[in-house]
């Protein structure tokens, strides 16, 4: 295990290469992290998924630059070549390269230097983690990142959620599943064992683990936010840093520092962001859950100890007050996260001390709930430097202990001399037997990656839901666990809310095994159509109900809910419609309601935003129109700009031929531009089985703008040749989205349709229902997805290879090549309007090589195979070069960069 110099140190002056210099003389700022060993080592690593993902947590990050000398890098997995551009045409990797240098300059407003893209392709916009995880390619990410780890030796690791949330972006998740992944990988040597044997790399344990997933509610704007939070599980740790902190050194707020940084992101749309509050006291905290941690730590229980924006740090990079030593580790740990009333479970304590110091006369004092029972007090007696010592105690539940609900048992180490420090262990608290509504499969996808990772405190934050039609019904499984050590029997009771009902009240099963797992079944369906859908339905659009569960041990109940989405009959009409623009009064069979806001600000009137939909079917075609009421129209784009529809006025059409598709890649989604540069509308395909332009003759679409402009109308024709696969006709998934933009800068402000949830437009499970009666529709072979993969690689990008030139840490996640067949750079000079640069090659490859200016952008560039010997390259056309960077792919394997000043 590599082990580094990191004990408490006083700095005088912190150079930072950002915008951050020397700290305030604060009491907190004499506690200091040691200068780094190596250049490319960090203290903190935010891994992401795209640019711009760790933006919301940039005042946190600056802060702790400044304040303790805090060294943060972020590993961005793509450089987010799905996203929009509102500042020109450019797409795929030139776009990637643009979204890279905005990364750049918003997180060097914090201090933050290092960025490690990861080259994998931001494909598009999808809610769904096991599409990313196929697509990028999960275990080659993966490896990516225990590389980037082991290289950059962080302390800590921080991500986003984890969760498969409604509306949370699939990358987003994929990014934090291998964050999580990378966390106990890393140390592993087991894991990417040739890392270690051919890359001389070596095993190396970050020690706490953050995701941005911190749940709760009530917190107040002010220096005290981080004290309000009531959480939603009062067992997590959740640690505020509160905005409001003025820097010293540029007399602004670190809120100010984060927003400045988010207008960089100026293809996004960011540039217009306005400014934050200028008083401190209506500012919030950033807050995150920590998932795990390998050392002593503070309480996150939002007390006021823990609200200093160093507790987070503490036991990892900075010594807590009257702490154990840095580098003493404390873990608490089990192997049965569940627990019922009155059962037991082991669990293991480690103390290991750090390398340099020994401990005498180690202790630990267990804390239990009310109730429970274990053995409370431990003693290690002493440690050796680097020795570790673990002890296990046996937990017994309390007998009537609450069930579904997580208990928290902890630890307090003290040792000769009196420092402390703190661990704690979850525990789900379950009942005999346990009745869950049937999870959305990647919510039971996501249950299976916590369970096999060993993170079960993850799961249980997404709220069981299930969908079904307006009107109409579904079965709704009701899934039961044992988890006593004896069979049981028993009933289970659905009550549901006013408007539903099922095929019977309850259900009986009986010797279920322990451990064992079973299903009951019940059709429960609407019989009040006249309830709302949506997100206007229940409690955003949640009707929650109950699960009540019996067995010989007793009773336990569950609240999952469910979700109405909207439904219509789509008749054949009698004729053909016209596509033309123009809605004849009965060329449609179902007209459906599409001014529903599900993001973006609220239409402030119907002339400003509100819109109906017409749908028919004529053979084996399908039909639609929607009727737009806009008061301005957005941004007129070229023809050959007919893409990211988001970012001005336009449509969107979404079929599921089936209605059953996990994500979009294997659905139909249509985007329609009422007008264009060149007159007239255009199409496209966007995020689905097929995404790119339109070639099919047989897809017809037309517009009309109301003149004076009041808003559009657009018509089209969809062959149900042309889906991805043969529909379902009674139940085809099927929506219609507004995108309404009332500016000319490239970006949108509403977004209104017919089924609506926040993120809906990646999450077909949540689309209408359609039933076409009297239909055999046409067999249409099921057609794989076609995955947008160009994405930019960071050989072509000098601003990586100027950074892996500076940190040592290679391109892209990969390996170095070895000395013996990689090339560097010797010396380059200016030869008129050109340079030229000398490279000694050791082994052949080929050389990407950038002329850059001052401020890092490239001004010329060349792409050579070389064979070994000392070569010339002349880059021609490098007027204002001022360095030449070189990133060099060897054909033996791994890549190297250099960069040199031009002479």
């Amino acid at each position: 295990m590599r082990l580094r110099g990191k004990a408490t140190a006083v700095v005088g002056a912190l150079l930072v290469a950002g915008t951050l210099a020397a700290p305030p003389a604060t009491a907190d700022s004499q506690r200091h992290v040691a200068p780094p060993d190596n250049p490319g080592d960090l203290d903190v690593l935010f891994v992401g998924a795209h640019p711009d993902d760790e933006s919301g947590r940039l005042s946190m990050f600056g802060e702790w630059r400044e304040r303790f000398g805090v060294k943060t890098g972020v590993v961005t997995v793509t450089r987010g070549e799905g996203g929009g551009n509102a500042v020109g045409p450019e797409e795929g990797p030139a776009l990637g390269l643009i979204r890279e240098a905005e990364e750049r300059r918003a997180v060097g407003h914090s201090g933050v230097t290092d960025v490690y893209n990861l080259d994998k392709v931001d494909f598009y916009y999808s809610v769904s983690e096991p599409l990313h995880r196929e697509t990028w390619g999960h275990n080659d990410s993966l490896g990516k990142v225990v590389r980037v780890i082991r290289e950059t030796t962080p302390d800590i690791i921080m991500t986003m959620d984890t969760a498969p949330s409604p509306g949370n972006h699939g990358g987003h998740q994929e990014a934090s599943l291998l964050a999580a992944e990378a966390y106990y990988a890393a140390g592993d040597p087991s894991r990417f064992p040739g890392q270690i044997r051919k890359e001389g790399l070596e095993p190396y344990a970050p020690k706490k683990l953050f995701s941005s997933g911190a749940r709760g509610t009530g917190s107040s704007p002010g220096a005290n936010c981080a004290t309000t939070l009531q959480p939603d599980n009062p067992a997590d740790d959740i640690y505020g840093v509160w905005s409001g902190r003025r820097s010293a050194t540029q007399d602004k707020t670190y809120a100010q520092i984060e927003r400045e940084s988010q207008r960089e992101y100026a293809s996004q749309g960011w540039a217009g962001f306005p400014d934050v509050d200028p008083d401190p006291a209506k500012l919030g905290c950033d807050f995150m859950y920590q998932v795990d941690s390998r050392v002593p730590f503070v309480r996150g229980d939002l007390t006021a100890e823990a609200a200093s924006s160093a507790t987070m740090l503490e036991g990892a990079v900075l010594q807590e007050h009257g702490g154990l030593p840095l580098g003493t580790q404390l873990d608490m740990s089990t192997e049965q996260f569940e627990v019922t009333p009155g059962g037991s479970s082991d669990v293991r304590i480690s103390l290991t001390a750090p390398a340099k110091t020994a401990l005498k006369n180690a202790a630990a004092n267990v804390r239990l709930p009310d109730g429970w029972k274990a053995k409370k007090k431990v003693t290690f007696g002493d440690l050796k430097k680097g020795q570790t010592k673990q002890r296990t105690v046996t937990v017994t539940a309390a007998a009537d202990a609450a069930t579904n609900e997580r208990a928290l048992v902890s630890a307090n180490v003290s040792v000769k001399g009196g420092q402390r420090g703190y661990t704690n262990q979850q525990f789900e608290v379950a009942p005999a037997v346990t009745g869950t509504q049937d999870l959305l499969p990647r919510v039971e996808t996501f249950h299976e990656w916590a369970d096999t990772t060993g993170v079960p405190q993850l799961k249980g934050t997404v709220k069981p839901v299930q969908t079904l039609p307006s009107g109409g019904s579904r079965t709704i499984g009701v899934d039961l666990h044992n988890s006593s050590d004896g069979a049981q029997s028993g009933e289970v009771s659905i009550d549901l809310p006013d408007g539903f009902e099922a095929d019977a009240a309850s259900k009986s099963y009986s010797d279920l095994a322990a451990g064992e797992s079973t299903t009951v079944e019940f059709e429960v369906t609407n019989t009040d159509d006249s309830l709302p859908t949506s997100n206007e339905g229940g409690e955003a659009g949640d009707y929650a109900y109950s699960i009540e569960t019996t067995s010989d041990a007793g009773t336990s109940t569950t609240e999952p809910a469910l979700e109405l989405v909207p439904a219509t009959t789509i008749e054949e009409s009698s004729a053909a419609p016209e596509v033309d623009g123009e809605i004849g009064s009965d060329e449609y069979t179902a007209e459906i309601d599409l001014s529903r806001v599900w993001e973006g600000d609220a239409c402030e009137s119907a002339d400003d935003c509100s819109a109906t939909g017409y749908v028919t079917r004529n053979g084996d075609d399908l039909y639609y129109a929607v009727d737009v009421m806009d008061d301005e129209l957005g941004t007129v784009l070229a023809q050959s700009d007919c893409k990211r529809h988001w970012r001005t006025d336009s449509l969107e059409v979404a079929i599921d031929p089936d209605g059953r598709s996990e994500n979009t890649s294997s659905t139909f989604k249509q985007l329609v531009l009422p007008t264009t540069e060149e007159g007239g509308p255009c199409t496209a395909r966007d995020a689905d089985n097929q995404q790119g332009p339109i070639d099919n003759p047989d897809i017809e679409v037309a517009s009309k703008l109301k003149e004076p402009f009041t808003g559009y109308v657009i018509e089209g024709k969809i062959p149900a040749s042309a889906l991805p696969s043969t529909v379902d006709p009674e139940h085809l998934g099927l929506n219609m989205f507004i995108y309404d933009s009332d500016t000319q800068d490239k970006t949108g402000q509403t977004r209104i349709g017919w089924s609506t949830w926040g993120g809906v437009q990646g999450d077909p499970y949540r689309w209408g229902i359609a039933n076409l009666p009297d239909w055999t529709p046409p067999e249409v072979e099921t057609q794989d997805p076609v995955i947008p993969l160009d994405a930019l690689e960071s050989l072509d990008s000098p601003q990586s290879i100027a950074q892996a030139a500076r940190t040592g840490v290679a391109l892209s996640g990969g390996p170095q090549a070895r000395k013996a067949t990689s090339a560097t750079l010797v010396n380059a000079k200016r030869s008129g309007k050109a340079v030229v640069a000398r490279v000694k090659v050791r082994g052949a490859g080929k050389a990407h090589l950038f002329a850059v200016d001052a401020d890092g952008q490239a001004v010329a560039s060349v792409r050579k195979a070389l064979k070994p010997g000392v070569r010339t390259v002349r880059i021609p056309k490098a007027k204002g070069a001022v360095r030449v960077v070189l990133g060099y792919d060897a054909k033996a394997g791994g890549t190297t960069s250099t960069a040199v000043k031009v002479r």
